[in-house]
């Protein structure tokens, strides 16, 4: 077996996956057998893997540790929010569910362009200080904003509601700390996997385009890709505008799930950051599907170990760290790659063996 029909095959499961997962939820759903407490993680789990996805293409396919995700996502959850909130029932919920996914994704997508252009100049733990600081600020800013529409147009201040001096007919949309309620709350577990199939689409292409070998030609030796004509920057550049774009869409369906959205530390702070990178290296640097599956795992894991009470956290650590081992440990990895080798070799044995009795027929 090529390596083109590696890819493929990989791919093929890695899609293959995330249908099986939503045709089993789905199917509990339907049936009622699952608890109020999963129904209330099924799009939370559906933005945590596309976050996790996206961070990857930057940890894993560009090499560049970023710690501001949840800034970006941050970006995508307001502008949506705030665009929701503008147009309120004037139009359709799906349509408005489609416009604000295109606008998170655009305005997450400018900030990436504009802070990818200085910060990928950096490297290692500059770089990583930079993003981690970009996404404290962004939090910051938007819980001293002031933001309302009347009909002379869009009024903005740092000071207070009364300073936007609103007319009459105007509305106040961001509240500052308080940030923006009444929100339609249309995101849906379809919508979700919808959603985390585009990015996956997005993702698998670039990886196995002409621009994806350059990115990881730079990743594994800067020097050598410079010296054959490649610009490094340009092709970091580019992945990092596109992770930080589905970040804005993950964000889109984060607002989009809630009735009220906050700019807290909880939500878009450095602990968000952190939490996305262990999805990525506990799922394994570079693999998309192990990022996938760590986000599942660890964000059900708590909430299902609640009667632990006490030992819940332990527990959780206890499996972050067998996770940990089973990803990055060289035997482990190394049995995990016999095993697979000796599971592919048998099925290539068994579908020669098939068309050699195909032929004697």
């Amino acid at each position: 077996m090529n390596m083109k029909s590696k890819k493929i095959r990989s791919n093929i499961i890695t899609f293959g996956l995330v249908i099986v997962f939503y045709a089993v939820m789905e199917a509990m759903l339907v049936t009622g057998s699952m608890s109020s407490l999963m129904k209330g993680l099924l799009v939370p789990l559906c933005y945590y893997m596309i976050l996790a996805a996206s961070l990857n293409l930057v940890v894993g396919i560009s090499g560049e540790l970023s710690l501001g995700h949840a800034g970006f996502m941050c970006i995508g959850a307001f502008s949506s929010a705030v665009f929701a909130r503008m147009v309120g029932d004037s139009i359709p919920g799906g349509a408005e569910l489609f416009i604000s996914v295109l606008i998170g994704a655009a305005f997450a997508a400018i900030f990436g362009f504009l802070i990818g252009i200085p910060v990928l100049r950096l490297r290692g733990d500059y770089l990583a200080i930079v993003t981690l600081a970009f996404g404290e600020i962004i939090k910051n800013v938007i819980n001293a904003v002031y933001l309302g529409v009347d009909s002379n147009g869009i009024h903005v201040s740092l000071k207070d509601v009364k300073s936007l001096g609103l007319l009459d007919d105007g509305e106040v949309i961001i509240k500052g700390a308080q940030g923006i309620g009444n929100l339609p709350r249309n995101a849906t577990f379809t919508i979700g996997i919808v959603l985390l199939l585009i990015t996956l689409f997005i993702i698998t292409n670039l990886v196995n385009s002409r621009q994806g070998r350059a990115i990881m030609s730079s990743r594994d030796n800067r020097i050598a890709a410079e010296s054959v004509g490649l610009n490094v920057s340009e092709y970091k550049l580019t992945a990092f505008v596109i992770s930080a774009a589905l970040a804005g869409v993950a964000g889109v369906l984060y607002s989009h799930n809630l009735a009220n959205l906050q700019a807290t530390s909880k939500n878009f702070g450095y602990n968000q950051s952190i939490l996305i990178l262990v999805f990525v290296v506990l799922g394994g640097i570079g693999n998309i599907r192990g990022s996938l599956i760590a986000a599942l795992v660890l964000t059900i894991l708590p909430e299902k170990l609640r009667f632990f009470n006490d030992y819940r956290m332990l527990i959780y650590a206890i499996v972050l760290i067998v996770m940990m081992i089973m990803t990055s440990a060289p035997k482990v990895v190394a049995w995990r790659k016999m095993v697979a080798e000796k599971y592919f070799k048998k099925s290539r044995d068994n579908e020669a063996g098939g068309k050699t009795d195909a032929k004697e027929v």
